[in-house]
């Protein structure tokens, strides 16, 4: 048997510059991002130490990061993410979600993606 475990990071909030329009180019706006991990330990269950597990500061150190930057789509934003995790090779698949929260008074929008460790 394999001890999977999801590691999540869920509703991390950061501001930056993302999108196509003049106002998102120049202006940070509110991002909200949750990732998703499914992770691999092997036969058994990790033993109580964070040595053992995936450290999930370097996803959150790592978003941060991306708010330096601008990126134009989402997708590509997610796609970084997604990178960024599957760095760790325990890491067997994760599942990407940012939404922008003030573009329409109604609604957020968003994107989602999934991706799998070699593929």
């Amino acid at each position: 048997m394999t001890a999977i475990f999801t590691t999540i990071l869920d509703g991390l909030e950061i501001t930056m510059r993302l999108g196509v329009h003049d106002d998102e180019v120049a202006t940070p706006q509110r991002v909200r991002l949750s990732v998703w991990m499914e992770v691999d330990y092997g036969p058994s269950a990790p033993a109580d130490r964070i040595a053992e597990v995936v450290d999930y500061d370097f996803i959150r150190l790592g978003i941060h990061e991306f708010a330096n930057r601008h990126f134009a789509l989402q997708e590509t934003l997610c796609e970084a993410v997604a990178a960024l995790c599957l760095r760790d090779p325990r890491v067997r698949s994760v599942r990407v979600r940012s939404t922008k929260p003030d573009i329409y008074p109604d609604a957020a929008i968003g994107c989602e993606i999934v991706r799998r460790a070699g593929g």
